[in-house]
């Protein structure tokens, strides 16, 4: 059974940071593109970071020198450390898998920068 449990959002200040955690299980970690995807009340889903099995990365432009992902195979897990958090960044955060055809989601965790 594939699971994507992800952990570490809550409330933050503006200028703070936090950092998610996906722990992953039910399928072959190390061969997936794993990948930091958000959404905000009202607007579409949209990819945060990803990082490829062999550790290249892409970031959207409004997170790039604010966030960091990452990845331990060993442990299956994803992280996203998120610094100079903006009230912009707010949003639930989902993770996700992919390899080919397969695409998998985790249940979300829920960001909020607000002072």
């Amino acid at each position: 059974q594939v699971q994507l449990v992800e952990s570490g959002g809550g409330l933050v200040q503006p200028g703070g940071s936090l950092r998610l955690s996906c722990e992953a299980s039910g399928f072959t970690f190390s061969n997936y593109a794993m990948s930091w995807y958000r959404q905000a009340p009202g607007n579409q889903r949209e990819l945060v970071a990803i990082i490829y099995f062999g550790g290249d990365t892409n970031y959207a432009d409004s997170v790039k020198g604010r966030f960091t992902i990452s990845r331990d195979n060993a442990k299956r897990t994803v992280y996203l450390q998120m610094n100079s958090l903006k009230t912009e960044d707010t949003a639930v955060y989902y993770c996700g898998a992919q390899w080919i055809k397969n695409v998998y989601w985790g249940q979300g965790t829920q960001v909020t920068v607000s002072s």
